[in-house]
């Protein structure tokens, strides 16, 4: 469904990813663990077209790097960046709407409803400005987010750091109910003690190279 080959990063004159390649089957949820350094999240910020690379990037055959960001977000790819990126100013609903806003999505009302169903404590605070959450909180709303546009594929970067115990046991249990829905999952952490359960492979990055 969903294949990166031979894909590289250089930021100036460094290369930071290194002729990666791997692919993932529909609803499968895998891992890319990698230090903090490895190149993690150049690889998704790479994917998303956040930064430029040389490769391939396809989704269900589509080459994506032929695309703007937006666009490949509209091939249903949602993305989660490890600092949330939240609008402070925006209430917790108008946050999670972003993408369904700027992609003009058809059927958001009933996607924001089954995001609410899927994640209640999101729709508790629904109507409070994200700026006064926590960061746990914050987190949650990032990956409801990513949830509205990745209809297809999540990506999600770090979503376990920094999260007290019971905010990381909930959260696994979301993404755990995802793997009924047919949506992939890339999920980069640092190590795989939050994610070990939840995870059919996962990818080792080091110094930019995957295995």
């Amino acid at each position: 469904m969903f294949r990166i080959a031979n894909l590289s990063v250089w930021i100036g004159p460094i290369p930071i990813v290194r002729g990666a390649s791997f692919a993932i089957e529909q609803g499968e949820m895998c891992g890319l663990i990698g230090r903090n350094g490895s190149g993690k999240t150049t690889l998704l910020r790479a994917i998303m077209g956040a930064i430029p690379a040389s490769g391939i990037i396809e989704i269900d055959r589509t080459d994506l790097l032929s695309l703007p960001s937006h666009l490949r977000v509209a091939h249903g790819i949602g993305y989660m960046p490890e600092d949330r990126r939240l609008v402070p100013d925006f209430t917790v609903e108008e946050n999670v709407r972003l993408p369904a806003l700027s992609l003009k999505m058809r059927g958001a009302d009933e996607r924001l409803n089954w995001i609410f169903r899927l994640m209640p404590e999101v729709a508790q605070f629904r109507a409070r400005p994200s700026l006064e959450l926590s960061g746990g909180q914050q987190k949650m709303v990032a990956l409801a987010r990513a949830l509205m546009a990745g209809t297809r594929m999540l990506l999600l970067d770090e979503p376990f750091e920094g999260l007290a115990p019971a905010l990381a046991r909930r959260l696994g249990e979301v993404l755990a109910n995802l793997r009924t829905e047919g949506i992939s999952v890339l999920l980069a952490e640092s190590n795989e003690v939050h994610v070990v359960d939840l995870l059919s492979r996962a990818f080792r990055i080091e110094r930019g190279s995957v295995q």
